[in-house]
């Protein structure tokens, strides 16, 4: 099972990976922004109140998307095998979360995803539009040279990566300046197996009230479950909302 959020970048890192996996999965949506990651029942599971969350062994479970990324990757060709090709692998995952998805990704959070988010997050933008430039700059000077990140192949830094640049378009972000960018982001929507955010597993589930009670369907063959998203920081709840604080700029959790 995958507990997720449809419109979250975090989550759609997992939902991409294990599609480009093909491995079977049942995926049931948790939409933070009403408060079903905020249940007793769901924060047992994960204190931190987040989509992705991987439930790896009966009673066991396992946060935050990049990690869920390695979990779901080893033993395939997206976790690269070479000791210096995992390094930089992970070098651009952490790059990710320090330097992409606090901005782009709370762009796309507070601009695509909340009604009023703009008028709620004016004095943020501004911090948020100049280092999310920035982050794509130095993804753009890399990518001049190389086709991925990593291993020089489609990696879990790629899938990492792709989650919210994709949607830097969305809110407020201009890519039209950045075309080894677009090119990269046609490589990856070119792979087999590739999905869009948007898409739905035939067995998928929109099921908040099953997550309440605590009631879940059996595993597939894989063996296991999500239930969360990446991220750090302060969580605050605020109208029924998970929000991480970080500095001046605060995001909920997508």
């Amino acid at each position: 099972k995958l507990y997720s959020m449809q419109r979250s970048g975090n989550s759609y890192k997992v939902r991409l990976a294990l599609s480009l996996l093909n491995a079977p999965y049942k995926a049931i949506e948790v939409d933070i922004l009403r408060g079903e990651s905020r249940t007793p029942e769901f924060l047992a599971r994960n204190p931190s109140g987040q989509v992705p969350l991987l439930e790896v062994a009966d009673g066991r479970y396992l946060a935050e998307s990049n990690a869920i990324l390695w979990y779901v990757a080893i033993g395939t060709s997206l976790a690269p095998e070479d000791r210096i090709d995992r390094a930089q692998a992970l070098q651009w995952m952490f790059f990710e979360q320090h330097a992409l998805e606090p901005n782009i990704g709370a762009a796309y959070f507070w601009l695509s995803l909340v009604k009023g988010g703009r008028d709620l997050q004016t004095h943020a933008l501004e911090d948020w539009m100049e280092r999310g430039y920035a982050a794509l700059q130095v993804m753009e000077n890399h990518l001049k040279t190389c086709s991925y990140f990593a291993a020089g192949q489609l990696t879990v830094a790629d899938i990492a990566l792709y989650g919210y640049t994709h949607v830097a378009d969305r809110c407020d972000y201009d890519l039209a300046t950045f075309p080894a960018i677009r090119a990269w982001l046609r490589r990856v929507e070119q792979t087999p197996g590739f999905v869009a955010m948007e898409w739905q597993p035939e067995n998928s589930i929109d099921d908040a009230a099953s997550i309440a009670a605590g009631t879940s369907a059996s595993l597939p063959a894989t063996g296991f479950a999500v239930l969360g998203l990446g991220g750090t920081g302060l969580i605050l709840l605020v109208s029924g909302m998970a929000v991480e604080r970080r500095g001046r700029a605060s995001r909920a959790s997508a």
